[in-house]
Formats: C-alpha cells, structure tokens, sequence
C-alpha cells in the first residue's frame, strides 16, 4: 500500500501540478488509510469496497467532521482511480461510494470595522520600526488582495518591485493570477520594501567591512532565516492572533482564512460580481465562491423589508 500511495504522489506531483500542501494532506489521509487497511490485513491488491465503506464509518467513529471524512474519501477514490488506469488492479473498489458530503456552512469572516481595527493595530504592533512596518504591509497585502496565507508569505520580492499597481500571485497548482492593490497596500509595501532593502544592504556592508562572506540576497518579500527562506504560515498565524489582541477584536474570531473571507464577503456586499471574485480569490470553480451568496441573500433581504409596502405595514 506504501509503495502505491508513494507512486500516486510522486505522479500528482508531476503530472498534475498539485501543490505542496495538497500533497502533504493527501500523504496524511492515506496513510491513515494504509494503516487501517494494514490492521484489517488487507493491502491495495486485495482491499474491497466493504473494507473502505468500514473505514469510512470507523472515521465517524473517530469523531471525524464530514468534512475530514469527505476529503479522506477523496484521497482514496483518486488512489484507486489512478491505480487502476496504472493497469494495477482490475477493478475501482471506491468507484461507488457515495462521500458523507461536506456539513454547509457560511464561512466566518470579519467586520468592516473590525478590519480596520486590525489594519491600524498592525501599524502600532512590533518591537521596531522594522517590525511595524512588515506586519502592516502583510495585513494591508492580505486584505487588499484576499490571497491565501501560503501565497502571501512565499510572495516573491521580484513581483512587488516598480510601485505596481497588480501583483503576480502563484496559486494552487502552479497556476497564476493578477490580484489589483489598493493604495493603502501599495504605501505599506513601498514602506517595508525600503526598510527590508536597506537591511539587507547594511548586512551587506558590514560583512564586506569584516572581509566575510555576504549571505545570499532573498529572494521573498518576507525573509527569514528559516529553512524555508521566508516566513512561516504557522509565525504568521501567530502573529494575526497578537494583532487581534492589540485591536481588541476576539483571536478566536481572526485567522488569515477569515481576512482572505472578510475580502470576498466585502466586496461582494459593495457590488462586485461573483465571476471577478472567484478569479481574484483562485477558485477554480465558481460553485467554490458560492458560499459567498448569503451576503447577496441578506440585501436582497433587506432591500424587500426596506422597500415592499407590506414589509413596512409590518
């Protein structure tokens, strides 16, 4: 089964152009399966569609949301699917099962007035100018453009240079898209985009001064020392929590995914089309930023109660 799930990942990751992390989840949800399957005495030859509906139903067990179970389900049936257009077995065993669905839910998201809270908190949390300065740009970049937390903290510093009026963001998949920046986003990264070059510059100098060797110029908006080169999804979450405290808004209530929310629901509710939301926001499908509606559903509401004559009778 090992072997298997190894040869499906290594084939998403070249074939298909699957990012980093929805290969992590996959290896994740998979090798919870092979294990299981491994306990029943069953490997990827001889496992049958009872033996994975079992599965299924020991995750609900477990306590597992529908969502989780969906999204294990998924792994398996692209497992299986793959597997047999390999020619490696002769049968799909997953091909029937029906997934458990995903529970509907409206997405959190966050006030107008809490976002500002948040912007303006940015600009005051930080030990130094320098750190002041980062945070405000991430927070002013995230809300202007609704990326997702990965796509910001990997952004390139090669795109944001020129005052650009659009920013080149690589999305799921490798696939790309121009986000537009308003000119708040536009002043705080010119700001840090100073501050960040004329660090590296003095580092520069100093280990040309002490004749050692300068260390590599980044090539993120966002260094750090880090293995990765750049900061971390888990830092920024984080330091969105510490903000939230400066702010006075809940941190239970605000995450990067509730900032990249607040963007589309706003946006929407001042008149955007769904259409330009589903491409700013990297939804490869339009069914994805549906779940945005409920904010055109409470204005219709509110323009009947607002407008309709028995509505105002009432």
């Amino acid at each position: 089964m090992q072997r298997r799930i190894s040869a499906f990942l290594e084939a998403q990751a070249a074939e298909a152009g699957s990012a980093r992390n929805t290969l992590l989840a996959y290896g994740r949800d998979l090798k919870d399966f092979a294990e299981w399957t491994a306990r029943k005495g069953a490997d990827f030859d001889s496992v049958t569609q009872h033996q994975i509906e079992d599965y299924l139903v020991f995750c609900d067990a477990q306590g597992l949301s529908r969502a989780t179970r969906a999204r294990r389900l998924s792994a398996i049936k692209q497992l299986f699917r793959f597997g047999f257009e390999e020619g490696w077995r002769m049968e799909n065993p997953a091909l029937r099962i029906a997934g458990p669905g995903k529970d509907k839910r409206l997405p959190k998201t966050l006030s107008e007035e809490d976002v500002g809270r948040l912007l303006e908190a940015a600009r005051a949390h930080g030990r130094s100018p320098a750190d002041r300065a980062r945070n405000t740009g991430l927070m002013e970049l995230l809300y202007a453009t609704g990326m997702r937390v990965s796509e910001l903290v990997s952004l390139p510093v090669a795109a944001s240079r020129g005052d650009p009026r659009m920013l080149l963001v690589m999305g799921k998949g490798g696939k790309e898209r121009m986000v537009p920046l308003s000119p708040p986003a536009r002043t705080a990264l010119a700001d840090w985009l100073a501050i960040r070059d004329a660090a590296e510059e003095d580092a520069r100098s100093k280990a040309n001064k002490n004749k050692d060797k300068p260390a590599p110029a980044s090539k993120f908006l966002f260094p750090s020392r880090g293995r990765e080169g750049h900061m971390t999804r888990v830092r920024f979450y984080t330091l969105i929590k510490e903000i939230a405290v400066t702010a006075g808004v809940s941190p239970a209530s605000v995450t990067p995914h509730t900032l990249r929310h607040a963007f589309a629901t706003h946006l929407l509710a001042h008149g955007a089309d769904l259409r330009a939301i589903q491409t700013l926001l990297g939804h490869a499908d339009v069914v994805t930023t549906e779940i945005y509606t409920h904010v055109l559903e409470e204005r219709l509401k509110a323009l009947v109660l607002e407008h309709h004559p028995l509505a105002r009778d009432g």
